[in-house]
């Protein structure tokens, strides 16, 4: 059967990502690990690729060089989709602790760069409603909060 799994590239950091990402998801494990060795280039014993699943959806990292000006940016991102604000206030902080950066509409960048949003189940459903008052208000709401608000989505949704 044909997949396709996200591959991650960090410049020297892939063992210490892992350990994070694996933290900060309660349904995660690693999977296989290759660490450089005597006939592989590179610091012995540190990890050179690795496999993890995160909430069942499988990685691979690369404990790659410097990548350059190949940083992770926006233009891909991993989305979270919660049920409670108490999960989205969760991965919120634990995704931008230590040197992580909060973006807008429930973006945010962790401390490695990728890029992550974190969104209720609901505001989907809010967002597509087929009531296009309520549904702009929902994202008219959504374009001002940085880390998502249920309540306040639900607000807009009704018009409080």
């Amino acid at each position: 059967m044909t997949t396709i799994t996200p591959f991650l590239w960090f410049e020297g950091k892939a063992e210490e990502a892992m350990t994070f990402y694996l933290s900060v998801f309660n349904d995660s494990k690693v999977g296989k690990i290759k660490r450089f060795g005597d006939y592989m280039p590179g610091p012995k014993g540190e990890v050179m690729t690795g496999r993890l699943t995160l909430c069942g959806q499988d990685f691979m990292v690369l404990n790659g060089g410097p990548n350059g000006d190949h940083k992770f940016n926006e233009m891909i991102s991993f989305f979270i989709a919660v049920d409670t604000q108490e999960e989205v206030d969760y991965y919120w902080k634990a995704l931008s602790a230590d040197g992580g950066k909060p973006g807008p509409c429930g973006w945010l960048k962790d401390k490695y760069g990728l890029s992550w949003q974190v969104g209720p189940k609901l505001l989907e459903q809010l967002m597509n409603d087929p009531d296009t008052e309520k549904a702009d208000r929902v994202t008219k709401a959504m374009l001002k909060m940085s880390k998502i608000d249920i309540v306040s989505l639900q607000a807009a949704y009704d018009h409080r």
